[in-house]
């Protein structure tokens, strides 16, 4: 069984817990992908609504190509769940998000969820952080040589995000940063760090904000 399909019955299983009515953080990447589509179909088939928050404009663009309406974080911003992928879960359920490059937003709607669901294949789980992905922090364009070298100093290597040899920029229009760091032993502490660093705006750390993983592996779905 491929990854595709791990993915998938991970999204499969987490849309379950879905009700009508409810306002939902929709999710940036592969996985968080396979949610949306599962969730216009089981919209469709039960014929119920829920309100989407998107974290992306890639996310906004296949929700309303899906039909599913789509809302802003509102006043105060209070959501009933969000659901999305993760590059890498420790067993404490801290996260490494952000290879889709929408750490901020996802971070921002997800922080605001009153249970965040993470789906993900079984090549995600990781003892600690850092092991297979490096942990991508967003940073203001100006000057961002020297934030990568105040991040370096936190001991790691940091190398500017491109596509095809340009610099990638989110949908805020910040760099990304992606730090390699050594396996990381305390995740809390360098998510502090890192948002200490000037010039900074957010980090791909989750920590302590996931209620629950979906991993699917080929044994079946561990929650």
């Amino acid at each position: 069984m491929d990854l595709d399909d791990l993915k998938r019955q991970a999204a499969e299983h987490a849309v379950q817990q879905v009700q009508p009515g409810m306002v939902l953080g929709l999710g940036t990447g592969s996985t968080a992908h396979y949610f949306v589509q599962a969730l216009a179909a089981r919209m469709k088939a039960e014929d119920f609504t829920v309100t989407g928050v998107p974290t992306s404009s890639q996310t906004a663009s296949l929700a309303t190509q899906l039909n599913i309406p789509l809302g802003t974080l509102g006043e105060p911003p209070k959501l009933d769940l969000a659901v999305d992928g993760a590059d890498e879960i420790d067993p404490e359920l801290n996260l490494i998000k952000g290879a889709g490059g929408a750490l901020l937003q996802e971070k921002l709607v997800e922080i605001c969820a009153t249970r965040f669901i993470v789906i993900a294949d079984e090549s995600k789980k990781v003892e600690k952080l850092g092991t297979k992905f490096p942990v991508p922090v967003e940073v203001v364009r100006f000057g961002y040589e020297g934030t990568a070298a105040r991040i370096e100093s936190l001991g790691c290597r940091a190398v500017r995000r491109t596509v095809k040899g340009d610099p990638f920029v989110t949908d805020e229009q910040h760099y990304i940063l992606d730090c390699q760091f050594s396996a990381i032993e305390h995740a809390e502490v360098l998510a502090d760090k890192l948002k200490g660093v000037t010039g900074v705006v957010e980090h791909g750390l989750f920590t302590r904000m996931a209620s629950e993983a979906v991993i699917a592996g080929a044994s079946g779905i561990e929650v």
